[in-house]
This record gives C-alpha cells, sequence and structure tokens, in this order.
C-alpha cells in the first residue's frame, strides 16, 4: 500500500496576501458610499437650479456619473502612480536624497515634501477635469437639461467629488 504525503507550498501567503487586497464588505460599502454622494450631489445641484424633473434626471444619468467617477479617479490614481514609480526609477541606487523624501511623502503624507504637495494637487485637478468633461458629456443624453445646466451640473460634481482624499496624509 502507498503512503500518501500532503505537502503545503506557501500556506502563508494566501491568508497573508488577503491583507492587502480589499475584501468585498469594503470595496462594496465604497461602491456604494461613492454612488450614495455622486446621487446627493447631482440632486443638490439640481435643486439649487430649481429644476422641475429632478428625479427623472438623476434617473437617467446616475450610473453614467457614478462609473465616469470611478474613472476619473483612477486616473487621477495612475497620475499619482506614474510620479512614484518614477520617483523610483530615478532613485534606483538610492543615490538622490530629494527623490527619495519626495517619494517618500507621495505615499504617506504630501505635504512633507512641496513637490509631492503639487504632484498629488495636480492628479486631484486631473481626476476634477476628467469628472466635469466625462460628466457633461454624460448629460447631454438627458433631453431635461439644457447647456447651462449640465454645465452647471458637471462643474458641482467636478468639485465636490474630485478625490481630495488623495491629500489626507496616511501618517505624519
Amino acid at each position: 500500500m502507498e503512503k500518501r504525503t500532503l505537502k503545503l507550498y506557501n500556506v502563508i501567503f494566501p491568508i497573508w496576501i488577503l491583507m492587502f487586497w480589499p475584501s468585498p464588505p469594503v470595496f462594496l460599502l465604497t461602491l456604494l458610499g461613492n454612488l450614495a454622494i455622486d446621487c446627493l450631489v447631482v440632486f443638490l445641484a439640481l435643486l439649487a437650479l430649481k429644476h422641475p424633473a429632478r428625479g427623472a434626471v438623476l434617473k437617467q444619468c446616475w450610473w453614467r456619473v457614478w462609473l465616469f467617477g470611478f474613472l476619473s479617479d483612477i486616473i487621477g490614481a495612475l497620475w499619482l502612480a506614474a510620479g512614484l514609480f518614477g520617483a523610483w526609477a530615478l532613485d534606483a541606487d538610492g543615490a538622490a536624497g530629494w527623490v527619495s523624501d519626495f517619494a517618500m511623502a507621495m505615499t504617506v503624507n504630501p505635504f512633507r515634501h512641496p513637490l509631492a504637495l503639487v504632484w498629488t494637487a495636480v492628479g486631484v485637478a486631473i481626476a476634477g477635469a476628467c469628472i466635469y468633461f466625462l460628466d457633461r458629456r454624460a448629460f447631454r443624453c438627458v433631453p431635461e437639461l439644457d447647456g447651462r445646466q449640465r454645465h452647471v451640473l458637471a462643474l458641482t460634481l467636478a468639485i465636490a467629488t474630485a478625490p481630495w482624499l488623495f491629500l489626507i496624509p496616511i501618517y505624519w
């Protein structure tokens, strides 16, 4: 009779990696929270515009606004990642002190280095501009909105829902 042996290779790795993988409840909460904020901003902007068909407009455009908001946030995050990876590439040998200071500030606190603060603010602005242009385009599909209303809604969304959290330090 042959004796079977059980080998467990890298058993701890899958468990350990879960710490850095977004958990489904957190991911779902992020999706729903973003949806609620986007819908609230659209509704309040329509309320401020005294638009009579707030519900109809919101019903037609909520998913586009939500999707374009995520796409814009990803574009802003790619800008931040490009700065970070560029800094790592410049400082491959560890000789450039300011580059490593910039990279450290980008990861934990953009207020620690002036260039990191500017780079992060540009990332927020890029995401906000993407939100504006994509949402303005999304509102073309809503016949109840005129050009001024599309502009006001897109601008309000761009300012209110830009990824301002990029600027919040995770460590002082």
